[in-house]
């Protein structure tokens, strides 16, 4: 994460576009009055940092004199925000934020001095704050900003050239890059901002513009874009505009990266007139594209149950995904072939044997399934483990322990650490102490919110273990609670505070 805040988004972590602005605001409120964050950052860089100098400075923070204007327009005293809105140089992205303020003559003040320069600078003012106005338009008085901003773009959009001859995706599937267009205007630059959201508003406005959609450019777009949510707008759009059943927007989208897009290439192969080549997908990565592309070869007359063996069964080797779409298929004659291949030598096709076979709700020999918790491919490993969950009161509880090493494998300790948390009481407690300090960040998170979700009631263990036993491992986990939270469980094992 750099200063310019394109980072990771919202959230709390030190890489975070949240803590890029508060780290920002820590700064100013020491006296580094440069210490604002820079043209083109964040949303949630400018709201973080707002949000941190008013709470600091209303704690009793004292202020640096004199201060920038920055930290007066977002002091915790209105009179002073309102002052800071004449300061000629005040960042027109904190004059948004007090657009929303709860005190009315700040937020009139703000709102009057945005309609000035959403009419002196449009196209600056909108390629700057629509992404923050997105998010103001949650607040509760936030409804005034998003309504200019759209209205704005709005006009933006009907005064511009129609949007599908402006610069499309920087590089469309296979690396091609994509058609050049007119000079690119702020509804251009929105549909590729690096602000989700401010993606989806811009395309929700330019499929709802003047002239009809190009299937081909959509199509483009829905392949290049990495939200989901996005990529279904330019997908639908691609789908439902003239020519979109032509060969290069079909081939376009099955090349997309995100599943959903490629499963609608696979349907639209139907109106393609190019139904055979669904058996080409059966055995694609997403579970969504294999289920459409077996009703396509449904549809068109063909047996995906019987391709699907066809290249389980091919001695070139199977696909794993091959695997699970025969296991998706539901046959019983295919169980024993699942069966013969849990010991296939490789290990994503072990694993998705016994996914299949799991799913089919097959029996496997107890034996067989533990032993593959030692499996060097950690999907193995995880899909054993799965399969073991129902008959978890039946194992030997010591079997699974001594798989906690933290020196072996990390794969075959979560795998045994599932086990144990499933089966509960004394054997998931001493698991999740032994836990505690595991080099790795997700088992320790885990084993620690186990231990301290534990009542440490003795009657909770049903005779397992004993009040010296319970002491002990209490004392091991003692760091993970207050004094208050110590000596509350203490009491309950009847041990001296």
């Amino acid at each position: 994460m750099d200063r310019t805040g394109r980072g990771t988004g919202r959230g709390t972590g030190p890489g975070s576009d949240a803590a890029t602005g508060r780290a920002l605001a820590e700064e100013l409120l020491e006296g580094c009055a440069a210490a604002v964050p820079p043209p083109g950052a964040g949303p949630d860089v400018w709201l973080a940092f707002a949000e941190e100098v008013r709470s600091r400075a209303h704690g009793g923070r004292r202020l640096p004199v004199p201060a920038p204007p920055a930290l007066r327009l977002c002091h915790p005293r209105g009179w002073i925000r309102e002052a800071a809105l004449a300061e000629p140089d005040a960042p027109v992205e904190l004059v948004a934020v007090l657009t929303t303020d709860w005190a009315a003559p700040v937020r009139d003040r703000a709102r009057a001095l945005m309609e000035d320069t959403l009419r002196a600078h449009p196209e600056a003012t909108l390629r700057a704050v629509t992404p923050l106005a997105l998010r103001l338009g949650r607040r509760q008085r936030g409804d005034w900003i998003l309504e200019r901003f759209e209205d704005a773009l709005r006009r933006q959009a009907a005064a511009a050239a129609p949007w599908w001859h402006l610069p499309g995706p920087a590089a469309a599937p296979g690396g091609t890059t994509a058609p050049a267009g007119t000079t690119a205007r702020v509804l251009a630059e929105l549909l590729d901002c690096p602000d989700r959201q401010a993606r989806q508003f811009a395309v929700r406005l330019a499929l709802t513009g003047p002239g009809r959609a190009d299937a081909l450019e959509c199509a483009r777009r829905a392949a290049a874009e990495p939200d989901p949510a996005t990529a279904a707008l330019w997908t639908d759009a691609a789908l439902a505009a003239p020519g979109s059943e032509g060969d290069a927007v079909v081939d376009v989208l099955l090349g997309a990266r995100i599943p959903a897009v490629r499963a609608a290439g696979v349907t639209a192969l139907r109106r393609a007139d190019r139904a055979a080549e669904g058996a080409l997908h059966l055995a694609d990565s997403s579970g969504l594209v294999r289920a459409c592309a077996r009703w396509l070869v449904g549809q068109d007359g063909g047996d995906a149950h019987g391709h699907y063996r066809w290249l389980v069964c091919d001695p070139a080797g199977p696909s794993p995904y091959a695997v699970a779409g025969l296991a998706e298929c539901g046959r019983g004659e295919d169980t024993e072939l699942l069966r013969g291949l849990v010991a296939h030598p490789v290990g994503p096709v072990r694993a998705a044997a016994l996914a299949g076979l799991r799913r089919r709700e097959a029996v496997v020999e107890d034996s067989v399934l533990l032993a593959l918790l030692d499996d060097p491919a950690a999907s193995v490993a995880r899909e054993a483990s799965l399969a073991l969950l129902p008959a978890v009161r039946r194992l030997d509880p010591s079997y699974l322990a001594e798989r906690l090493n933290v020196r072996g494998p990390l794969h075959v300790r979560r795998a045994a650490f599932r086990l144990l948390r499933a089966r509960g009481g004394i054997h998931a407690l001493r698991a999740a102490v032994a836990l505690i300090d595991d080099w790795h960040p997700r088992t320790r998170t885990t084993a620690r919110t186990a231990v301290r979700a534990c009542q440490w009631h003795p009657a909770q263990f049903d005779g397992e273990a004993d009040t010296a036993e319970l002491a002990a491992l209490l004392k091991r986990s003692a760091k993970l609670f207050d004094d208050y939270g110590l000596g509350l469980r203490r009491g309950r094992l009847g041990l001296k505070t």
